[in-house]
């Protein structure tokens, strides 16, 4: 019975269509075609209905996950695909020992550097004084003279001049020059004894040089000792010429200044060779009110003994 004419048959043809129209509905209305041969002849002429198909976007291909180069290494990759596992953001650890590719090798340990003391100190003052580069006496500290005069040396040999003696800046010392005396080790006075003036060539003299700022006590032009000496200020400057020995007094104590002047020679009225608790303290960086201040003790105390009065003292 085709479609028209169970319309037409009323109410019994309604309920047959609508018996199939839940069969219909049951089936759940798929999109399945069927062989063109089973239709009825309306629904083989009638156009089918579109199928309702619901399109489902495919999931973009996985983001491959970047490899850090040598100088990223540390960085996270900016984006990566969903679902992708997150990545380490830095290397394995390298086994003990092995250098860091981004930091450079620790540079050596100096072997001796500012604020150093010792004998070796002194030997590199030594040599330093040999090549020209220390105009000083070697005294066994390692201070702002002997790091300026590594230095220079340095600088002149094509080091890196830093002040410090590194392994290669020593093995370069050592080889251009030989190996100290004991008296270039231990001179008598931290600075070099000048050329005695030629008043000092002569008889028993003291040779004070304000020059090398030194004393050399002399006998018949031979230095029979020397020591490091200061002078006065500019306000009261110590009187340079050619003066005699008037008094010793060996626990003098000053009573303009209230001051101790052991082991005192004067020579030009209240100017004197004296010991210097100041001087020994504080080095240079004091004066005497025009006095020759001797900083060692034993040394002036030995002199005391063999000047007389009377002999020379010259100051120029």
């Amino acid at each position: 019975m085709s479609w028209g004419e169970s319309v037409r048959r009323g109410p019994a043809g309604r309920a047959a269509l609508a018996a199939t129209a839940a069969v219909l509905l049951g089936a759940g209305c798929t999109a399945q075609q069927t062989d063109a041969r089973s239709q009825s002849p309306a629904a083989a002429t009638a156009s089918p209905p579109a199928p309702s198909v619901t399109r489902s976007t495919p999931a973009p291909d996985p983001t491959p996950t970047p490899t850090p180069s040598a100088g990223e290494e540390g960085e996270r990759p900016a984006s990566a695909a969903p679902g992708t596992p997150p990545v380490s953001a830095s290397r394995p650890p390298a086994p003990p020992g092995t250098p860091s590719a981004s930091t450079a090798p620790p540079a050596p340990a100096p072997m001796m550097r500012e604020g150093a003391r010792g004998e070796r100190v002194r030997e590199l003052q030594a040599r330093l004084r040999q090549a020209g580069h220390f105009d000083l006496n070697p005294t066994g500290y390692y201070g702002p003279v002997t790091t300026a005069s590594v230095s220079a040396f340095q600088k002149r040999r094509g080091l890196t001049a830093d002040g410090r003696v590194t392994r290669a800046t020593w093995n370069d010392l050592t080889a251009r020059t030989r190996k100290p005396t004991r008296a270039e080790l231990y001179p008598p006075t931290t600075r070099p004894v000048s050329d005695p003036d030629p008043r000092c060539l002569t008889g028993r003299a003291l040779c004070i040089s304000k020059e090398s700022r030194t004393l050399a006590w002399m006998i018949d032009g031979k230095i029979v000792s020397a020591m490091d000496v200061r002078f006065g200020s500019e306000l009261t400057p110590t009187r340079e010429g050619e003066f005699g020995v008037t008094f010793k007094s060996r626990d003098h104590h000053s009573t303009l200044y209230d001051t101790p002047m052991p082991y005192a020679m004067f020579f030009s009225g209240g100017q004197a060779v004296h010991y210097s608790a100041d001087f020994a303290a504080n080095g240079y960086n004091g004066a005497s009110h025009g006095c020759v201040n001797v900083r060692d003790r034993k040394k002036v105390a030995a002199l005391f003994e063999q000047v007389r009065v009377g002999e020379k003292v010259i100051v120029y």
